[in-house]
């Protein structure tokens, strides 16, 4: 009983986390036109990292053994330096509509990922679970899909390779999770990407841009750094202490989901039918891998 409530608490987490990480690609999309995806990247995890770093000493929480250091410093790097620069620079050249739809394929690369290096199994339950929530998503994004800026195919690219990071991440991080808590571990690993795009940012004259920033760009930047970094990846981290990577990644699909129905509660946008039909089978492909194979590994 106890390892269930474990498991659901882990999926509703990176459910969250995903939900919120939707939000934060509006924001980027937003702001990333004032400046570059280097400097928007180190804003964003600086900030995550100046949120987190003093609830991880108060918390007195533990610290990588001597041996592990390397480790955690490579899955930072990883992460917090490769993935905001693919990200950002993706959504500079496609829309946030096929972005949203190469992200999702996060999950598949995830399971593959976590198959390969023996860390899951490859369930037929779980596969399907995968597909029907990924069909999903391309349902749910089929409005958005209609017009595409030239070349966005790269971009298209570039969130593929975003979410082949994530996925390597979240397979390799899981044992250091476990060992160091979420919030240490989300902390440390964040503040070596972050110090990493901040020089680099800084070499290349990129916080210049900042001094043109208005209220609203500097918003959305407190707002990419509390919510779209400090607390979708300590809840990102937190669902990998308690569930199996896929299980985690597999939510991300609730991601371009839940940037339509605020549109629709913020923006008054129509919930066209393909919106709904893509909510039910991305929580369908969410039960097939979750729910319906808790007995499963």
């Amino acid at each position: 009983m106890g390892a269930m409530v474990a498991e659901i608490l882990g999926v509703l987490a990176a459910m969250l986390s995903s939900g919120l990480g939707g939000t934060a690609v509006g924001a980027t999309r937003y702001v990333v036109g004032a400046t570059d995806p280097l400097t928007l990247g180190a804003f964003r995890f600086g900030v995550g990292v100046v949120f987190l770093l003093p609830v991880t000493m108060l918390r007195r929480g533990p610290w990588p053994a001597r041996s592990d250091w390397p480790a955690v410093a490579g899955l930072g790097l990883l992460f917090f330096f490769g993935f905001p620069i693919l990200f950002n620079a993706s959504l500079a050249h496609t829309t946030a509509a096929r972005g949203a739809l190469a992200l999702s394929t996060l999950p598949l690369l995830t399971m593959v990922a976590g198959a390969a290096m023996g860390m899951e199994a490859l369930t037929l339950r779980k596969t399907g679970g995968v597909l029907i929530a990924m069909g999903g998503v391309a349902v749910a994004l089929l409005a958005g899909m209609a017009h595409a800026p030239s070349g966005a195919w790269q971009g298209d690219l570039l969130m593929v390779a975003a979410a082949l990071t994530m996925a390597l991440y979240s397979v390799w991080s899981r044992p250091f999770i476990r060992t160091l808590g979420p919030i240490a571990f989300t902390a440390q690993a964040m503040g070596v990407g972050a110090a990493a795009l901040v020089v680099v940012a800084a070499a290349r004259g990129g916080f210049a841009a900042a001094g043109d920033f208005g209220t609203a760009q500097w918003l959305a930047v407190g707002y990419l750094g509390i919510f779209g970094s400090a607390l979708v990846f300590f809840l990102w981290a937190f669902a990998l202490s308690r569930t199996t990577p896929t299980r985690v990644a597999i939510s991300v699909t609730v991601n371009p989901i839940a940037a339509s129905i605020l549109g629709a509660v913020l923006l008054d946008e129509p919930i066209r039918w393909n919106v709904v039909v893509g909510l039910v089978a991305v929580l369908t492909g969410i039960w097939l891998a979750t729910i319906g194979a808790r007995q499963q590994p």
